[in-house]
């Protein structure tokens, strides 16, 4: 009997991506669409992957720092050079950096929490399982199990971040960077849950951001 080694990793994720498919196909209203989306990838992710999350940095306050400087990353560009709206970044490929939230959503604080807590403390479990803890590693070895956690191989490492790139849309290019970051400090700490805490810091930053300074366009 084969044994799926894997759908701790790669489940929540897949999961998540494809009810967010879902929502977008059949436009399903956010406040009705987003929290289903976390609490069947919550689900999930007790299911199948307690025995892979790992909640104890090594390196915790580096981590804090990582996830500030990708934080950094993120809002910069269009802070100082406002350069979002070339084609470069806005394409039928890429989509627009327009944010999906009604005026309406932008008051309801109920929603606000659950879209902040779930991009806080859901996604980055999620994406680090699948990209860091996960792809990484079977991008070396078929039999992932095998490969450590933070192992190096060039090309692993550069699809990795280009893959993880592209689900970002017109926020490609800072999300290259991001997961530039993320792979070298996997590499560095050996360490699931310091990237758990790195990416944390980032997305709770980065849902402050949207929150206070209404930069909307973020949360696509």
């Amino acid at each position: 009997m084969v044994r799926y080694t894997a759908i701790g990793y790669v489940a929540p994720f897949l999961v998540f991506v494809a009810v967010m498919g879902v929502e977008h196909a059949f436009s399903v209203p956010p406040q009705v669409g987003y929290p289903v989306r976390v609490a069947l990838t919550l689900l999930v992710l007790l299911l199948f992957s307690r025995q892979e999350v790992k909640l104890r940095p090594a390196r915790a306050l580096s981590s804090v720092a990582i996830g500030a400087a990708v934080f950094a990353v993120w809002i910069l560009p269009d802070v100082l050079f406002g350069y979002r709206h070339h084609w470069l970044f806005e394409n039928s490929l890429t989509g627009t950096a327009t944010g999906a939230l009604s005026p309406d959503l932008r008051r309801n604080s109920l929603f606000l929490l659950i879209r902040a807590a779930g991009s806080t403390l859901l996604v980055p479990i999620i994406e680090e399982l699948f990209w860091r803890a996960w792809l990484m590693r079977w991008l070396i070895d078929r039999d992932f199990e095998r490969v450590p956690l933070g192992a190096y191989l060039p090309s692993a490492f550069w699809l990795t971040a280009v893959l993880f790139a592209s689900e970002h849309g017109s926020y490609w290019e800072v999300g290259l960077a991001a997961g530039i970051i993320y792979n070298w400090w996997m590499i560095r700490t050996r360490s699931l849950a310091d990237c758990i805490l790195a990416h944390a810091v980032t997305n709770g930053a980065l849902a402050a951001y949207v929150i206070f300074a209404g930069a909307w366009q973020y949360w696509l």
